[in-house]
């Protein structure tokens, strides 16, 4: 049997980089636009920007440079780091297939792959926002423990879990955590000041895109430090906040629906 090495990069519960990601990445450093990549490689514009959000979110850097038309006209390329993150994980794949070949023999009889025994390792999250940041305070009482995660400087997450979840976790100021926020439970507003609303969590943003259907609407903040987060929302209530791609809005969520995922 031919082994082909599959590598997903993660981090703890995120497996957020497969490969299909790398060749848009690369893709769209060839083709120099992100529109041109993502038709190379048969994704939609939208999936296409999804993707590259997700991975900045997780690297924590921005992966390419764009720049809006012109008289050269608009484009992207690739940063320092996506040159990086392309080379490594061509490397791993390479590891990998190497790894497995030598594990084959092992698995003989067993009635189990070794694409099966990696690929049943992996775990997907069907959270929309994955955001990567650092531990900087942890309250806790009897119950409970509320955990800040700063994702940028300007930008702190907050979520509330258990106390024994802080303990199988072992998290600790300082450490490295991913947070994961599904889009629905992501509230936006827009105008003057911030909202007086009993959520723990009030990121303030630009309108970066919003796609609205008859029904839905996503809209996505771009909340500094090279992260963004996306929510779902009705396509009226879209309407009725007025809301306009390079205007400023906030993005809200209560504490209660934010998890934490560690390596």
């Amino acid at each position: 049997m031919a082994i082909e090495a599959l590598v997903t990069l993660k981090d703890g519960a995120v497996a957020a980089v497969g490969r299909d990601r790398i060749h848009l990445l690369a893709a769209v450093a060839r083709a120099g636009s992100i529109s041109a990549g993502a038709r190379a490689v048969g994704l939609s514009y939208k999936a296409a920007w999804d993707a590259i959000e997700a991975m900045t979110n997780l690297f924590g850097q921005p992966l390419l440079e764009t720049r809006t038309g012109g008289r050269a006209g608009g484009g992207a390329r690739l940063t320092p780091t996506g040159m990086r993150v392309i080379a490594a994980f061509d490397r791993l794949e390479a590891e990998m297939a190497r790894v497995l070949r030598a594990v084959e023999p092992e698995l003989a009889g067993t009635g189990i792959s070794p694409l099966n025994l990696v690929s049943g390792l992996l775990m997907k999250t069907s959270a929309r926002n994955a955001l990567r940041g650092k531990i900087t305070a942890i309250t806790s009482d009897g119950l409970a423990a509320e955990i800040a995660v700063a994702i940028s400087e300007r930008t702190t997450i907050y979520a509330v879990v258990t106390n024994e979840s802080v303990r199988a976790l072992d998290l600790y100021v300082g450490r490295e955590a991913v947070v994961l926020i599904k889009a629905p439970f992501v509230i936006i507003a827009t105008g003057e000041g911030t909202p007086k609303l009993s959520v723990r969590n009030c990121l303030d943003g630009v309108v970066t895109r919003c796609e609205t259907s008859a029904v839905a609407a996503e809209v996505v903040l771009d909340i500094g430090g090279g992260k963004t987060i996306a929510a779902t929302i009705t396509a009226k209530s879209a309407e009725a906040l007025g809301i306009v791609v390079g205007k400023p809005a906030q993005a809200l969520f209560d504490a209660a629906h934010v998890i934490i995922a560690i390596d």
